[in-house]
Parts: structure tokens; C-alpha cells; sequence
């Protein structure tokens, strides 16, 4: 299944980071206007824009010097189907951009489709008994 994204940055946010903008670039310090751009940017050089938009917005963490992201998966709908607006997936990216190698691994590593936190498939497809209570 396609996953969409909807990336929230608040432009209201204080501070900054320091990340290059892909892998094995040179950082460079951002505030949360910047992101947003750099992002923009991004999302149109890899032609990503009917996939990746942004939004300006609260992304939590407002008590404390951002800049501070979040990050909403939506499945795309079959062709003909409207397409929801139930996210599946929710990432915050909320006091830990510094710890990214890059800014571009905020798109990279959502775009890939995840298991739910928690679960684990089960070996060789058998059903996984339910914890005892």
C-alpha cells in the first residue's frame, strides 16, 4: 500500500538544529522556517508533492526551544475510493531532530511501510497465541 504524508512544522517555534539536509552533507544550523523550506524543497526535487505536503501548524513540545516536527501516514485509497483522512501512523519528531543523521530522514523513514509499535509478526505465519491475563 502507498503511504502519504503530512509533515507539521510550527513556524512559532524558537531554536534551532543543526543536521545536514541528506546523508554525508554538511550540517547546517535551522530554525523551524528554514525545515519547513529545506523540506519544500525536497518534496519537489524528488517529485514527491502529490505523496509529501506540509503544513504549518502546532507539532507539540511548544514549552520548550524547538523546532519541533510531526509527522501523519495516511494509505493511499484505491483508485475510484475517496481518499480518508485517518492517519495510521503518527510520528513526533518532538526535542530529537538533533539525533537525526539528516533532515531528509524525516521523509526516507516514513515513506517505508512500518509494523505498528508493539507487535511482531509471527514465525513461519502462525497465529501468535494472546498473552495469558
Amino acid at each position: 500500500m502507498k503511504r502519504l504524508l503530512e509533515i507539521t512544522v510550527c513556524p512559532l517555534e524558537s531554536g534551532g538544529v543543526v543536521l545536514p539536509l541528506k546523508r554525508g552533507g554538511h550540517p547546517e544550523r535551522m530554525d523551524a522556517r528554514a525545515i519547513r523550506k529545506h523540506l519544500e524543497r525536497l518534496i519537489q526535487r524528488r517529485g514527491l508533492a502529490g505523496t509529501v505536503w506540509l503544513r504549518e501548524d502546532c507539532a507539540g513540545g511548544c514549552h520548550r526551544a524547538g523546532p519541533n516536527v510531526n509527522v501523519d501516514v495516511f494509505v493511499k485509497a484505491p483508485p475510484g475510493e475517496e481518499q480518508d483522512h485517518v492517519a495510521v501512523e503518527s510520528r513526533s519528531y518532538v526535542y530529537s531532530l538533533a539525533s537525526l543523521p539528516c533532515l531528509a530522514q524525516i521523509i526516507d523513514e516514513n515513506l517505508k511501510p512500518g509494523r505498528s509499535r508493539g507487535t511482531r509478526a509471527a514465525p513461519s505465519g502462525r497465529r501468535r497465541r494472546p498473552p495469558p491475563c
